[in-house]
């Protein structure tokens, strides 16, 4: 293949892994275990060598320009197996694994797998578990969930992203027709035909820096046992109630709480990244449903706001950024530094990973989940992924900032099912 030139976000999330861990764990559970695992895993590798995205590695080119991306080969070093034999220990292990990066520059993905194990959801018997690390600058969810899809069976290719190696020439231009923009949207801003930027929230104990032990649990419901309009919005409202209690019984006021959701950037995809994070107030002090109806309208205005012209006009301006620039921003980033705000005060994630039409050596998936990145102001994320009808509710968290991980956990449950 030909080199190509990273995407600024992309070179962004790349320079920054070295400062706040970001790669991603894509986790699947599949009902049964190979007959032949070393063909298996072979068959897999095959897969991914016939997908050029996948076999990519960064390959830097000196301090003025941005990285190339290059063919970097897949083989089965791409591969680890581990010995965990039931489905509480494999969680255990992929939250110990987010402090063992990949070396974007050797490799950008590598695939776990755990077989037999016990307790899988949804498995009667023993199942096999694949957990595809991947790093964040090769793709953001949505990107990475095809890429996994790839490896599993799907016959999907996941396009190539071309940046322009000219692209940093236009940033004058691009600069002046954002500006412009800008005005727009503050008239329309005024005139309520948009909503303003959400605001920023006091820190709670669930902000605290990521300390003591951190462990990763899953929940799984059918989509009919979520009845709201979204699944999205029906586990913000749960996570509403069950965080606002906890947090209340930790001696904090949650009046003010909210949500950071990740939210896929409208217009054709530009890089491997493609998406901002916006503010939703979460509303714990409201019955069900109009808890739910305010979740769904916040996030319907916020999306509103993403699709406005001047939000692209500012994309297309940040994507234009000489590298030296980007350079100096990711350098004089201090991840220790700690604000009284934050756009919410849990991370929700939340991606549809599509039918259930994947398997791993002829056994069938079951339930996909994941394990959201913890950061330093963010000790408790959430991670919401369905698959077919299954859908799992991943919690990742810290002692620091949840202190009994399991209270918070079955809190969640309750409200999930009760819906209050």
């Amino acid at each position: 293949m030909t080199a190509r030139r990273l995407a600024a976000v992309d070179a962004q999330n790349l320079w920054m892994s070295a400062k706040m861990p970001n790669d991603q764990f894509l986790i699947y559970g599949f009902a049964g275990v190979p007959a032949d695992l070393p063909e298996v895993l072979a068959a897999v590798v095959d897969r991914a060598r016939a997908c050029g995205e996948l076999r990519l590695r960064a390959r830097e080119r000196g301090p003025l320009v941005y990285p190339d991306w290059v063919d970097g080969g897949v083989d089965l070093s791409h591969v680890r197996t581990h010995a965990d034999d039931d489905w509480a220990g494999c969680l255990a292990t992929v939250t110990a694994l987010t402090a063992e990066q990949l070396d974007a520059w050797t490799a950008t993905w590598r695939l776990h797998v755990f077989t037999p194990v016990h307790g899988v959801p949804g498995v009667v018997g023993p199942g096999t578990v694949a957990v595809v690390q991947v790093s964040h600058a090769l793709a953001d969810g949505v990107r990475a969930a095809a890429l996994a899809a790839w490896l599993f069976g799907r016959e999907a290719p996941v396009a190539a992203v071309a940046v322009a190696p000219w692209e940093s020439a236009t940033l004058p231009l691009r600069a002046v027709r954002a500006a412009r923009a800008h005005r727009r949207l503050m008239r329309d801003v005024d005139a309520g035909l948009v909503a303003p930027p959400a605001d920023s929230r006091p820190v709670l104990r669930s902000n605290a820096c990521p300390e003591g032990r951190r462990g990763l649990r899953i929940l799984v419901r059918r989509r009919a046992e979520l009845p709201d309009a979204t699944v999205t919005v029906a586990v913000l409202a749960a996570i509403s109630r069950a965080l606002a209690d906890h947090l209340r019984a930790l001696g904090d006021d949650p009046a003010t709480l909210g949500a950071e959701v990740p939210m896929a950037s409208p217009g054709p995809r530009r890089a491997h990244n493609h998406f901002g994070n916006v503010g939703v107030g979460l509303h714990p002090g409201l019955p069900h449903v109009e808890r739910s109806a305010r979740i769904a309208d916040e996030l319907a205005q916020r999306r509103q706001r993403a699709g406005h012209p001047a939000m692209r006009a500012a994309a297309l301006a940040s994507a234009a950024v000489p590298a030296p620039l980007m350079r100096w921003g990711v350098s004089a980033f201090d991840p220790t530094v700690r604000s009284p705000t934050a756009i919410g005060n849990t991370v929700v994630s939340s991606v549809h990973r599509g039918a259930a039409d994947l398997s791993f050596g002829g056994a069938p998936v079951v339930v996909t989940t994941g394990c959201p990145s913890l950061s330093p102001m963010m000790g408790l994320t959430h991670g919401v992924h369905g698959i077919g009808d299954a859908v799992a509710v991943s919690v990742h968290a810290a002692e620091s900032a949840v202190g009994d991980l399991d209270a918070y956990v079955a809190r969640l449950a309750d409200a999930l099912d009760r819906r209050t």
